[in-house]
Parts: C-alpha cells; sequence; structure tokens
C-alpha cells in the first residue's frame, strides 16, 4: 500500500471519528409534526414560562426575529416550540416531562413542524403539491413559513439534529381535518416510513406516538376520529395511541386548553418513558 493511499485511509477515519464524536448519544431529540393541536392553540400562560430546565431544547423550525431565534439553531424550549406566535403545545410538558425523569446527563430536543388545519396529505413528499393547490388562503400563509414544504422543513431540521443527538421518537397529533378517513393510517404510515427512510432510521428505534383528538367525554366535535386513530398499532407496529381524556379542552371542542395540553403532553412523555424502560418518578 502506497502513502498516499495510505494518508487517503488516515483522513477518513479522522473524518469518521470526527462526526460520531460531535454527536451526544445523551441527547434525545423527538420530531413532531400535525395540526393546530401539535403547533399550540392554547394562549401561553405565566406558569409556562417562569423556568424551562436548559436540557430541553427546541430547535427553531423558522426565523423568529422577536424572539431573538434563528431557523436551525439550538434554544431553551420557552414556548412557542413551533412557529414565532404559536400557543402551548404538547411537545411542551413532553419534553418537561422527560427531562424531569431522566438521568442528569441526558438531554431532550424537539423539532415541531406543524400547520393548523391541514390534512395528513400535506406531510406526504410525493402529493403535497396537490393538497397545497388546493389548500385555504390562510392555511398557505403557515405552509409558506416553511417554504411551502412542511415535511422537507422537518426533515431538513432532522438532519441537522442528527448531527448533534439521536432521534427517538416520533410524535404525531393530527386527524380533526380527516374526520371518518378509512385510509387515515395508510396515510400516516406513508408519512412514518418516508421519515425513516429519509433519515435513515430504524422503525424499532423510532417509535410513533400519536395523540387523540378531544375525547368524547369532554364534547369533542371529532372525537369520532378516535376509533380510527385507535387502530393505528394495527398499521404500523412501533406505534402508540396517546389518550386524551379527561383532557379539558377549549369552547370549540376541537382544541385542549392550557392545561389540557399539559396533561396530553405528560402522557406522551409517560409512553416515551415506559419504552425507554425508565420508571416514572416526577410529573413535571
Amino acid at each position: 500500500m502506497n502513502l498516499k493511499v495510505k494518508g487517503m485511509i488516515l483522513a477518513i477515519v479522522l473524518l469518521s471519528c470526527l462526526k460520531s464524536s460531535s454527536q451526544d448519544k445523551k441527547f434525545y431529540v423527538f420530531l413532531c409534526f400535525g395540526q393546530s393541536n401539535m403547533e399550540g392553540n392554547a394562549r401561553i400562560q405565566p406558569q409556562d414560562t417562569i423556568y424551562v430546565d436548559p436540557r430541553f431544547q427546541v430547535l427553531e423550525a423558522v426565523d423568529c426575529p422577536d424572539l431573538h431565534r434563528t431557523k436551525g439553531n439550538w434554544y431553551t424550549a420557552v414556548p412557542p416550540l413551533s412557529r414565532c406566535k404559536t400557543g402551548l403545545t404538547p411537545a411542551d410538558y413532553f419534553g418537561r416531562t422527560l427531562v424531569a425523569n431522566l438521568p442528569e446527563d441526558v438531554r431532550v430536543g424537539i423539532i415541531n413542524v406543524a400547520v393548523g388545519g391541514c390534512k395528513i396529505e400535506l406531510f406526504d413528499k410525493d402529493n403535497y403539491q396537490a393538497y397545497v393547490t388546493k389548500a385555504p388562503q390562510w392555511m398557505i400563509g403557515m405552509i409558506n413559513q416553511y417554504d411551502g414544504n412542511p415535511y422537507a422543513r422537518l426533515v431538513e431540521l432532522a438532519k441537522i439534529a442528527q448531527k448533534d443527538g439521536v432521534i427517538k421518537g416520533i410524535l404525531l397529533h393530527q386527524g380533526e381535518s380527516n374526520p371518518n378517513d378509512s385510509l387515515w393510517t395508510r396515510k400516516v404510515k406513508t408519512v412514518y416510513d418516508n421519515l425513516l427512510k429519509d433519515l435513515h432510521l430504524k422503525a424499532k428505534k423510532v417509535p410513533l406516538l400519536a395523540g387523540e383528538t378531544v375525547n368524547a367525554d369532554q364534547g369533542g366535535v371529532c372525537a369520532g376520529m378516535n376509533k380510527i386513530i385507535a387502530t393505528l398499532p394495527q398499521m404500523i407496529k412501533h406505534s402508540y395511541v396517546i389518550s386524551s381524556a379527561g383532557c379539558p379542552d377549549a369552547a370549540d371542542n376541537l382544541h385542549f386548553t392550557a392545561e389540557g395540553y399539559r396533561m396530553l403532553g405528560k402522557r406522551y412523555a409517560e409512553q416515551m418513558l415506559a419504552l425507554l424502560k425508565i420508571k416514572m418518578k416526577v410529573t413535571e
């Protein structure tokens, strides 16, 4: 083997070492997507901003000058966690509950790309354009904040996050705009499979957690969709449904209140902790 070839091999090995050393295996990253209940509809309250553990981070999905945040950079996860003026989301107390229960040397990162009112079709990377052309004008503005392609933005940010940490799960809250859609679980599987493929992830290591719409016990106008959501594990092996039973909702019976989002977020976290084989000790 000549010196030139040896030098090339050494360079490749060194680059590989540098790449792996920059990734923190104890930085758990979670992808969040969906519609208005994932982007956060409830007004953020003082108790939600008084203190956020810096171990809980958000990778900013859009530029927010008023928040002094720039797309593609990590910040302490003080809400809003979706776009610049969205509200409290299940992701808020999902992350807070995780850091309160995980070892102190583990950090949690959130990426939240969500569009109020959208169907699951918006996240289908092969067919989203057909959906966008028919989307109402009020939704177009939100979609355009993600350069017209929310799925691509989610993948773009996820690839940035993979340089810093390890993707451990995917959170979904969507379904209100797909009522009675018997093909919804299949459509979700398409999005999930695409994420796994595009990010080189394995399903058994990256479960999908899907939350129910506002429950019938709160008068949820889309509660019937929960029967379809309940069948998701039959379509996707490594998927889990998060109950919304008892989570307070707003006057529209479509969105949760701030307390409802806190409760739902904790339930997402409880399920994730169980999958990580971490015993729940604190309810943040």
